[in-house]
């Protein structure tokens, strides 16, 4: 009885200790198959460190959406803008060292056409890309519903052959064909291609300071995409958020009639520092989000090496690589198409033929899952979230009901969708690229706060009517 009342009080952290021991071994395992795996680790242990920090401060973009319009409150938005502060001064720092690994969104209307219809499927699924994943580390089932509908929705619309090609612009075929294109691909397929090779290779993905025409000194250019796109807009958004959220009960609690400058200030310091553990893990995940891309960037340099693909051909794998022997290998904190990787290379597996497109083909080819370095990441997100929420006894296995689960499948499909137009999540294509001086990514987030806003809404309309219709049948 004392042993088995022993193992009950421990048994939360036997288990997240089991989880580093597994991680360290297999790492060690595979360092010891060739030391060049080190590249792949290094998306291993980020990926753990983020998951640490999502679990800590319950940090989740869907969250900062749905808690704004839903209930007023801007906890997790201020913990989103202080990690994005804290990661464009990082990543700054890291280009000027030369070990940037950053690539820039192309601008177009896709943007926020694709954030919008993200912003709207996290709602029904209570969780962004990064939310779902460290939500599967806590055991919530229906998160892992979400990465699964995400993973092959993404896949299905890369490949979907040519359901939609009716609806795409004379424009795009026209110009998809006059690219010069490896024999092994038809870009008149599927819509997908179309859309790829027809519209966004025609645009310019591009940082402020270019757009400014300020490159030719890599410090003032360094200054111009933290400072002026992101760290002052974040600023302008924390005053906005402090004003039409925060301000009103601070006053309250202040019990003051009128505030000087130092009230609003610190008034402002408040709302940062109201919730520490969001606030904290805004701080850890910009801080290594921007080392995650100066070691991944200082071992593409000590190797020789631009992607990952190189170094796998060179350690004798080859399956899986794209027509110009890539894989996906962003170099940084990046979520969707690794998922929509994981998506492909099961329907390769059954048969279907997932690398007759540009996603898969020619750009981010299909990987084993063992080899796939960014899906390593999310994996290791995963993990991380549940060692803290072993640790932190919030660790339960959540079953989802068939409403929920249905929200969380039809919400990733929309998820995945979105993600695809876009061109990357509330990640890839917003957090990395304002941090790294691209001002897509603002429109990444304007048109996610909208699709969020306008899911809000159904969501409530739906919820009154099933509540009213619950009370009409005395349930």
């Amino acid at each position: 009885m004392q042993s088995a009342s022993w193992f009950e009080l421990n048994r939360h952290r036997l288990y997240s200790a089991m989880i580093v021991v597994a991680v360290t071994l297999g790492s060690l395992w595979a360092l010891s198959i060739d030391n060049r795996f080190l590249y792949l680790l290094v998306y291993v242990w980020f990926g753990l460190i983020y998951g640490l920090f999502l679990q800590y401060g319950r940090f989740c973009m869907a969250a900062a959406v749905r808690d704004l319009f839903a209930v007023k409150v801007p906890r997790m938005a201020v913990g989103m803008m202080i990690a994005v502060a804290l990661y464009a001064i990082v990543a700054g720092l890291v280009t000027l060292t030369g070990h940037s690994t950053f690539h820039p969104n192309v601008l177009g209307w896709h943007i926020l056409i694709g954030a919008f219809i993200f912003g709207f499927g996290i709602v029904f699924t209570g969780g962004c890309a990064s939310g779902s994943l460290y939500k599967a580390g806590e055991g919530n089932l229906n998160s892992a519903l979400v990465i699964f509908a995400i993973s092959f929705s993404q896949a299905m619309v890369v490949a979907g052959g040519s359901w939609f090609d009716g609806l795409t612009p004379a424009g795009w075929a026209e110009s998809a064909l006059a690219k010069d294109m490896p024999a092994e691909l038809s870009v008149t397929r599927g819509w997908f291609d179309l859309f790829t090779a027809g519209y966004v290779w025609n645009l310019k993905g591009t940082t402020l300071a270019e757009i400014m025409g300020v490159t030719e000194s890599p410090v003032t250019a360094v200054l111009i995409n933290t400072f002026l796109n992101a760290v002052l807009p974040v600023l302008v958004l924390l005053v906005g958020l402090y004003v039409y959220y925060f301000r009103k009960g601070y006053v309250r609690r202040l019990g003051k009639s009128s505030l000087t400058l130092g009230d609003e200030l610190a008034g402002i310091w408040n709302m940062c520092t109201s919730s520490k553990n969001t606030a904290l893990a805004g701080v850890g995940l910009g801080i290594f989000a921007g080392l995650h891309m100066y070691v991944t960037g200082a071992l593409r340099a000590h190797y020789e090496i631009f992607n990952f693909g190189e170094l796998l051909t060179a350690m004798g794998y080859t399956n899986g690589l794209s027509i110009q022997d890539t894989v996906f290998d962003p170099g940084y904190w990046y979520i969707t198409t690794q998922e929509a990787q994981w998506g492909g290379w099961v329907m390769e597996r059954l048969g279907i033929d997932m690398m007759d497109n540009i996603f898969f083909g020619l750009d981010n080819g299909l990987p084993n899952p063992l080899l796939n370095a960014p899906g390593f990441m999310s994996i290791g997100i995963i993990l991380g979230a549940a060692i803290l929420a072993l640790l932190r006894r919030e660790f339960k296995w959540k079953m989802p009901t068939w409403e929920t689960a249905f929200f969380a499948i039809a919400g990733g499909i929309l998820m995945g969708i979105g993600a695809r137009l876009a061109m990357g999540c509330n990640i890839g294509a917003f957090f990395a690229t304002v941090t790294n001086g691209d001002p897509s990514g603002w429109i990444f987030l304007l048109g996610m706060v909208l699709g969020g806003l306008a899911g809000v809404k159904v969501f409530t309309k739906w919820m009154d009517w099933k509540l009213s219709r619950e009370d009409s049948f005395g349930l």
